[in-house]
């Protein structure tokens, strides 16, 4: 088991006096959230290869209601969330194949899985929340083989960390002292190694007639050099890479526990030259009836700058976009050096009429019906 009692120590001697420019430029970032950081505009295209995606519903078993779940060399994968089916496309959207094992057999999987895409042995992995099996299907739905992970855990997001192992943390419950991250044989499902970090003690939530409703928080996100893991009991992002060694990578200023109302590192995406990184706010007391308040910022990694995000298009006037480690989709393609955004049909072709939209976007959307097409993605690879 590692401890984290060493890093920390670590990360308190080089936080110490995070606020400069000098420091900025240090290897271990910091964010200071009592700064108001200018707001600065970037153009996606500046920042990112661009290619707009449509996967076809000529045949309305390839419609669906969900989004890109994972993304290879050759193929797309979308679980439909109102039917539990796993739909695969080839990169120019073309259906390839679908199949629904959605049950409680000891071959099926539960609703709304998480899922995870081998293509070179045609291996698709799918598990979900709280769930103890990893079930093991070719892309046609032929079923080759269950993984049984030890049945204490119980896991929660689950990124494929290397050709041999997956990497998930564990979904823990309120009031423990720990947040735990475990990587397991992608064959036997048996624990190669684990991460214990500590929790704040403080809790980070709201209380709601009686209940005690935790923020949503992504402790994990994979990234091109292993994965990057969220603790909040350090106020720290770390790296956990391959080789098992764990370095911090992003660190808060003041420490949660000393804001009010909180405000917390929820972890971040480290991509191309930039840091998008996500913080979320928290006022005992108050009452969201949907997502939590959050702030947004871009680092830029060569010159240490942070930024208050404002990503713009060219072709797509009037529209502004925000990256945050929520809405990753891992594309094995890039090695995990890209993001995607799903645009909403209904609001394309309202643009379009008002000619908001130009070059290959506007093309697209001209041959595309709002009542029977799916929505379009644009895929973006980091320069």
């Amino acid at each position: 088991m590692k401890k984290i009692i060493g890093v920390f120590g670590v990360i308190l001697l080089i936080v110490a006096g995070c606020g400069g420019e000098k420091q900025a430029q240090a290897e271990l970032a910091c964010i200071d959230l009592t700064k108001n950081y200018p707001e600065k505009e970037f153009f996606l295209t500046d920042m990112a290869d661009i290619t707009f995606l449509y996967l076809n519903s000529d045949n309305d078993e390839y419609l669906y209601q969900g989004s890109i779940n994972y993304i290879t060399a050759n193929t797309v994968v979308v679980v439909d969330n109102s039917s539990g089916s796993i739909l695969f496309f080839n990169k120019d959207g073309i259906p390839r194949s679908r199949f629904n094992h959605v049950g409680n057999g000891p071959e099926d999987y539960l609703p709304r899985p998480n899922v995870m895409y081998d293509e070179t042995t045609d291996e698709l992995f799918v598990t979900s929340a709280g769930y103890h099996l990893i079930q093991v299907y070719s892309s046609t739905g032929e079923h080759k083989r269950t993984i049984t992970i030890p049945q204490h855990l119980r896991i929660n997001g689950i990124i494929s960390l290397d050709d041999s192992s997956f990497f998930f943390n564990e979904l823990g419950a309120i009031g423990e002292e720990y947040i735990s991250f475990y990587r397991i044989s992608k064959t036997t499902g048996a624990v190669i190694d684990s991460v214990q970090l500590p929790k704040t003690q403080t809790f980070l939530g709201i209380n709601l007639d009686g209940n005690r409703i935790p923020t949503p928080t992504r402790r994990l996100v994979k990234c091109p050099d292993g994965a990057l893991l969220s603790s909040h009991g350090t106020d720290t992002v770390f790296l956990y890479s391959s080789d098992k060694s764990l370095t911090p990578v992003l660190y808060q200023t003041p420490s949660v526990t000393s804001l009010s109302p909180m405000e917390f590192l929820d972890n971040c995406l480290n991509i191309g030259q930039y840091q998008f990184i996500k913080c979320i706010i928290v006022k005992q007391g108050d009452v969201y009836p949907g997502r939590f308040p959050a702030k947004f910022y871009i680092r830029e990694k060569k010159t240490g700058n942070i930024f208050r995000q404002k990503l713009l298009l060219p072709d797509y006037k009037g529209k502004e976009f925000i990256i945050n480690p929520g809405t990753q989709v891992f594309n094995e393609s890039i090695q995990g050096n890209g993001d995607y955004f799903e645009l909403d049909l209904i609001e394309l072709k309202k643009a379009y009429r008002e000619n908001m939209l130009s070059g290959k976007l506007k093309d697209l959307v001209a041959t595309l019906n709002e009542d029977k097409d799916n929505n379009v993605f644009m895929l973006l690879n980091f320069k």
